[in-house]
């Protein structure tokens, strides 16, 4: 059997375009015929490392602090993206976000990864930050989270106590630091194509369908 076309993906859970990028990218990938044979992975990237745990204060504030963005500027920004996601089916609630360091987040996600569940935590996350109003920074609420996808919540307190993914998550950075990757989300196709952006469904297709393509092409020229 031929090895799985490989897409990884680096992006934040606090970011909203990763959010509308994962939906995008999962439309483009229902679209392709070789759909069973794509292995998506994530990876990790902090947009504001300096994040505190707990910010007090909205969305609103902040970006007007982190951002230095007028207050006016950051609530018609914060529509537009709340209009663009509700075209994919997501129903952002900025009002209820809680501002906070996603870098624990990450380790679960690995965790997640090397338990099989990462697909299924990762939109867990996404839903829970940008829908529920979770705090996503916190050990119990991260623990909690996993339990929804069937992991085992004592050993993911276990994981976070213990930083046992902490190397991963530098790794994951370090990565995307080497690639020259600067914003998220940024998708890597087999390791060749770089896809940045939350893209069309369409585009997706086309590059997985390039990718496969270009395989069929490779495998041909070997049998001459």
């Amino acid at each position: 059997m031929p090895a799985p076309i490989t897409v990884d993906i680096w992006s934040d859970i606090a970011c909203p375009w990763c959010y509308i990028g994962k939906r995008k990218f999962e439309a483009g990938l229902a679209e392709f015929d070789g759909r069973d044979d794509v292995a998506v992975t994530y990876h990790s990237y902090e947009l504001s490392p300096d994040t505190p745990e707990d910010f007090a204060g909205s969305s609103v504030d902040f970006l007007v602090q982190h951002k230095g963005m007028p207050a006016a500027q950051v609530r018609e920004m914060l529509t537009r993206v709340t209009d663009i996601a509700a075209e994919v089916g997501l129903a952002f609630d900025f009002d209820a976000v809680l501002q906070t360091k996603t870098l624990k987040a990450h380790q679960v996600l690995h965790h997640a990864k090397a338990q099989g569940k990462q697909l299924e935590y990762a939109e867990r996350l996404f839903k829970a930050y940008f829908e529920q109003g979770e705090h996503v920074g916190k050990d119990s609420v991260l623990a909690d989270l996993a339990a929804d996808v069937g992991l085992d919540r004592d050993e993911v307190l276990e994981v976070l106590a213990s930083g046992r993914y902490a190397a991963d998550v530098d790794a994951d950075i370090d990565q995307a630091r080497a690639y020259g990757i600067s914003g998220v989300p940024f998708f890597v196709l087999d390791g060749r194509y770089g896809v940045s952006g939350a893209q069309s469904p369409e585009t997706f297709t086309e590059v997985l369908a390039k990718v496969r393509a270009e395989r069929s092409d490779a495998e041909e020229s070997s049998h001459v």
